[in-house]
């Protein structure tokens, strides 16, 4: 179980955890109305859930993957921190636990949820299909799924993903097929095919990964 920690702690390492990045405390205060300074502060780098640097005049803060850790086990709890009096707060923890429990039907991690928003290139692109075809496939060079490989990509987009697999594709470096077993095809099988001259495919397979 995971250390319990304050309201004003809880919600300033959930915030982080949302927006997956550095942020400042003029931007905490803007996005959650309050900044982490002080003993909160301290006390959050002293447990090495949160790193703290000075930019300027203000404190800048991002997660640890210790604080990661700390947000998936609390929101594995499904109860509010000591004290909670608040409604809002005890269905907050209700969400929180849905959440917690469809991560882990899905074999998700938090990092699959909550990804800063970046400009992917192609080259990016490639790049992670590539890292996720290895992690599903390893040294067998199998068939995988397509759906299999679009859950290992946080938030590349949909378009670009597809435009990089046709375009590898069409010079002969990557391969797709349809999945023959029709039958055995779920609906997310068939949102993550992908359409090549006519037909749906469902599989990949890399050659040289």
């Amino acid at each position: 179980m995971a250390d319990r920690l304050g309201h004003k702690q809880t919600a300033a390492m959930f915030t982080l955890m949302v927006l997956a990045r550095e942020v400042s405390n003029p931007e905490l205060e803007t996005v959650v109305g309050f900044t982490l300074t002080g003993e909160v502060r301290r006390q959050l780098n002293d447990l090495g859930y949160v790193n703290s640097r000075k930019v300027g005049r203000s404190y800048s803060h991002e997660l640890t993957d210790s604080g990661w850790n700390w947000c998936g086990q609390e929101m594995g709890v499904k109860t509010p921190p000591p004290n909670s009096r608040s409604n809002l707060i005890n269905g907050l923890y209700v969400l929180l636990g849905g959440f917690d429990e469809y991560l882990r039907r899905q074999g998700l991690q938090l990092a699959h949820l909550f990804t800063p928003e970046v400009e992917l290139t192609e080259e990016e692109i490639e790049r992670r299909i590539r890292e996720a075809y290895r992690q599903l496939a390893g040294t067998s060079r199998e068939w995988v799924g397509l759906v299999d490989v679009r859950k290992k990509l946080g938030e590349a987009p949909r378009k670009k993903v597809d435009a990089v697999l046709k375009a590898l594709s069409g010079q002969g470096r990557w391969h797709l097929a349809p999945d023959s077993d029709r039958k055995a095809l779920t609906a997310a099988d068939h949102e993550a095919a992908i359409r090549i001259g006519g037909d749906d495919s469902h599989l990949l397979k890399i050659e040289v990964p």
